[in-house]
């Protein structure tokens, strides 16, 4: 048999583009230099477009973050995006844009050639994927750490020096002063509020309730939609509302991590008498901070073998958790959206440990209360308004309880105290009578 052979023409593959995208960064927020940001945007977007073997595959872009790599949100997306297989190649201008210390240098490239995707340091002209880049990267990222180093260690001097001259460094502007040209200058109309705050407090109020009466009333806080507790905490506890400046409240850990610490004591401190246009007196400032202290200490002071419910017990009204709040007399638990926000968000109830296991042992009909019993009988307790409280059994049953309220139950910790100092007054008065 004659054999046929039959010819067939090769398909030719189509030229498979290189998908490309770009990382860049600027390590300050000011308006310079986020334009210098925009412009390295830009320049990588017509560099990647114009080159017909490439695909753009987009411009990462960290802006007022420094080199760490758990810090900068874009990048995180980049290499997130390259592990996903969407991205062969990355352009970058240099190794310090990259990363700051050789180890997160090399961890990063490394990770990144096991999935094939090739890194390019503009500045160094070295591609990561080639056979010298990873021998060279290690040398020049030493360098650039060394630089950092020394970079950093110039800059703390400068500080420290400033400091010593009373010259503010990474201050910001805050309720009641607006910081220009390293001084703080008082805004009169915000001032009343940081006043005001500080009266409601030596007055009594708690800072949850100034909280709630400063948003009833409309008055916005500095940065923030609403009111919060951390945001008056700040108030009553910033010591420059006294006209005199504390620097160094702060610092940086080290050059490489850069992570922000409380100075309690590692680094000198200076305090700068009469350097801007005082909002409180010292002496309100000092009343503040007793208050402060005291109520500090009445929270901390509880019964190590007090019950605790915590995680247990929900709002039935915004169904978050109630938390405990301790004082010199009963433990009560409150909703925590009413603690934070206020009962115009949440017009919950607080709830007397007593109340809970008042509910528990009538439900069981006990004469004690048994804690190992509760564990193994109860898993939520749902508070509802009336003073209802719903028991809800790991078995799926509910069992609703009410309990009754007394005047004294009712009473804040503010209250006792009035109460008891009214009570020591008549008393004493009483005595000088006779």
């Amino acid at each position: 048999m004659k054999k046929t052979i039959t010819k067939i023409d090769a398909i030719q593959k189509l030229e498979v583009k290189i998908r490309v995208a770009a990382y860049t960064r600027v390590s300050s927020g000011k308006d310079s230099m986020l334009h210098s940001l925009a412009q390295q945007v830009n320049y990588y977007k017509h560099l990647i477009q114009s080159n017909d073997a490439w695909t753009f595959a987009g411009v990462y872009a960290d802006e007022a973050y420094t080199g760490t790599k758990d810090t900068r949100h874009e990048f995180q997306a980049l290499l997130k995006d390259a592990k996903a297989g969407k991205i062969d190649m990355i352009l970058t201008k240099s190794i310090s844009r990259f990363a700051r210390n050789t180890v997160t240098l090399l961890e990063t490239v490394r990770a990144l050639k096991a999935i094939n995707v090739d890194v390019f340091f503009e500045e160094q002209n070295i591609h990561t994927l080639s056979s010298e880049g990873e021998m060279i990267l290690t040398l020049l990222a030493s360098f650039a750490q060394e630089e950092s180093r020394s970079v950093s260690e110039n800059m703390k001097w400068r500080i420290k020096k400033d400091f010593e001259q009373g010259i503010i460094w990474g201050g910001n502007s805050c309720l009641g002063y607006k910081l220009i040209n390293k001084q703080l200058h008082k805004i009169d109309e915000e001032a009343k509020t940081v006043q005001m705050i500080y009266e409601l407090y030596l007055d009594g109020y708690s800072d949850n309730e100034i909280c709630s009466l400063l948003n009833d009333k409309g008055i916005k806080p500095y940065k923030s939609k609403a009111w919060h507790r951390t945001s008056v905490m700040k108030i009553l506890t910033n010591y420059n509302y006294t006209g005199d400046l504390l620097l160094q409240k702060t610092y940086r850990d080290n050059h490489l991590n850069k992570i922000q610490k409380i100075n309690d004591g590692v680094l000198n401190q200076y305090v700068v008498s009469d350097n801007h246009e005082p909002i409180v007196s010292k002496e309100i400032f000092n009343k503040a901070q007793t208050i402060r202290q005291s109520k500090t200490e009445n929270h901390q002071f509880s019964n190590k073998k007090e019950h605790d419910f915590k995680g247990m017990i929900k709002c039935g009204l915004c169904h978050k958790a109630y938390t405990v709040k301790h004082s010199k007399y009963d433990p009560v638990w409150m909703c925590s959206t009413f603690r934070t926000k206020g009962k115009t968000v949440c017009p919950s109830k607080q709830v007397p440990t007593k109340k809970i296991i008042e509910g528990f042992n009538h439900i069981f009909n006990l004469e004690s209360f048994d804690e190992r019993l509760f564990r193994s009988k109860i898993k939520q307790i749902k508070v509802m308004p009336n003073n209802e409280l719903i028991f809800h059994m790991f078995d799926g049953k509910e069992t609703s309880y009410t309990w009754q309220t007394s005047r004294r139950d009712a009473w804040t910790d503010e209250m006792r105290e009035k109460a008891r100092t009214k009570a020591l007054s008549r008393y004493q008065g009483g005595i000088q009578h006779d």
